[in-house]
């Protein structure tokens, strides 16, 4: 079982943390401190723009008429897939009890979360499928209050499809502000928004920084890092399309990974070739993106036989997992390790990214070994409670409180002691926590 590289990356996505942090750690103290007007003054001078924060009703109709009816359309057929694939999955939890002896029942409630704030990346690209992905989900959970935060485009404001899809999605408000200053107001209930308990959504480094320094205080969906995908490949793969799948994908971004494993050394050869071909066909900004995650931060092997591609794959733990080989069914019960995962030709990243319905907001730089992406079940919080008969809880409070001495903890054992001379006066137990 072995791998040869073909093409190695020649550096590391990286996001200068160090400084990065620093920066955003300011500006977070800053506009607690200072409120709403420091976050406008940050709003002006990294999103350049001056006009209205938070959209009136009016304002969101205008942007939506503005949208064409073809993309309307489009919008809404993804709407409709990611919707029903949230309820599905918020089908698959419930709230459930249990006698877990005789008179001491234990159980499950499922909670939504009171306000989410979700955020919508509006840079180069307008980010429509984001606010598809983190809206909707947090509507079918059930959330109480839902504020959006996109930033806007100097003397533009908020592109009017994601003001739309916002608003078709079910956002409550919805706030001309990105960066820093856009998660900061969701958090610290700023413009009117109530707090939020849980922050969702892609964006930069910096939003991704502010993110996880604010992680504890609220919830967040996870820690962000650039965007990668992996293709599996035989001899069966077609390589025009494996090269257009890696390019796709590396269009994100100069830090943006791509990797291709194949059992197929030829292939590989054919892709090497293709690849920079094909990148050059495309407008001079996606281009140039491609080109610089293309030769810096691709990497193609060749492996030789399928457990190895498993193995690759599960020890990258790709935030996308492309199989285009035979017997796909093979590698969906043997991988491990993905955000999300494509079975065949026939399905591509972009459909997931866009509008067939699971969640693009998923884990990078290897998170996929121990958590998968933003779902329904990201905003649900599954808490547990417990009642007792009297004598239902005996066997309980013995037991607990000879644990609680073994470990030391003498006010946990008196806690259980004291319910068992009220309720079963007269009678005596060993309690001490010797062994």
């Amino acid at each position: 079982m072995t791998v040869t590289f073909v093409k190695q990356a020649t550096r590391r996505a990286s996001d200068d943390s160090g400084q990065v942090a620093a920066a955003v750690a300011a500006m977070l103290e800053e506009i607690e401190a200072g409120g709403e007007a420091v976050a406008l003054r940050y709003a002006s001078e990294f999103d350049r723009y001056d006009g209205n924060t938070v959209l009136t009703q009016d304002e969101i109709e205008a942007a939506s008429a503005e949208v064409p009816q073809r993309l309307k359309d489009d919008i809404r057929f993804a709407w409709d897939n990611i919707r029903r694939f949230a309820e599905a999955q918020k089908a698959t939890i419930r709230d459930m009890e249990i006698e877990v002896t005789p008179g001491m029942v234990a159980g499950q409630k499922t909670i939504p979360c009171r306000a989410v704030g979700c955020y919508v990346p509006g840079g180069r690209y307008s980010h429509v499928a984001s606010a598809l992905m983190t809206v909707t989900t947090a509507k079918v959970a059930g959330c109480g209050h839902i504020g959006v935060c996109s930033p806007p485009r100097p003397g533009v404001g908020i592109p009017p499809p994601i003001i739309y899809s916002a608003d078709l999605c079910g956002a409550d408000r919805i706030l001309a502000l990105g960066g820093v200053q856009g998660l900061a107001a969701m958090t610290f209930g700023l413009f009117g928004l109530p707090g939020a308990d849980i922050l969702v959504g892609p964006g930069n480094q910096f939003v991704a920084e502010a993110k996880r320094i604010l992680f504890g205080r609220v919830g967040i969906d996870m820690f962000a890092g650039p965007t990668n995908s992996l293709i599996l490949a035989d001899e069966t793969a077609d390589p025009h399309i494996v090269a257009w799948d890696l390019i796709g994908q590396a269009e994100h971004g100069y830090n943006s990974p791509v990797w291709l494993a194949t059992t197929h050394r030829p292939l590989a050869e054919r892709v090497l070739e293709l690849a920079p071909r094909y990148i050059e066909t495309l407008p001079e900004l996606n281009r140039d993106s491609a080109a610089a995650a293309w030769e810096a931060m691709a990497e193609v092997m060749v492996a030789s036989d399928r457990e190895t591609l498993a193995r690759v794959a599960d020890d990258y733990a790709p935030e996308h997992l492309h199989v285009q080989a035979a017997d796909p069914d093979w590698f969906l019960g043997r991988l491990q390790c993905y955000g999300s995962l494509f079975l065949g030709e026939e399905t591509t990243v972009a459909y997931g990214d866009k509008s067939a319905g699971p969640n693009h907001v998923l884990p990078t730089s290897g998170a996929a070994r121990y958590t998968g992406g933003l779902s329904v079940h990201k905003y649900m919080k599954l808490v547990t409670w417990q009642r007792a008969t009297r004598e239902g809880a005996r066997p309980v409070a013995e037991a607990t409180a000879r644990i609680s001495r073994l470990e030391g903890m003498e006010g946990h054992a008196r806690t259980a002691d004291i319910r068992l001379e009220k309720y079963f006066p007269g009678e005596s137990f060993d309690l001490s926590g010797g062994n």
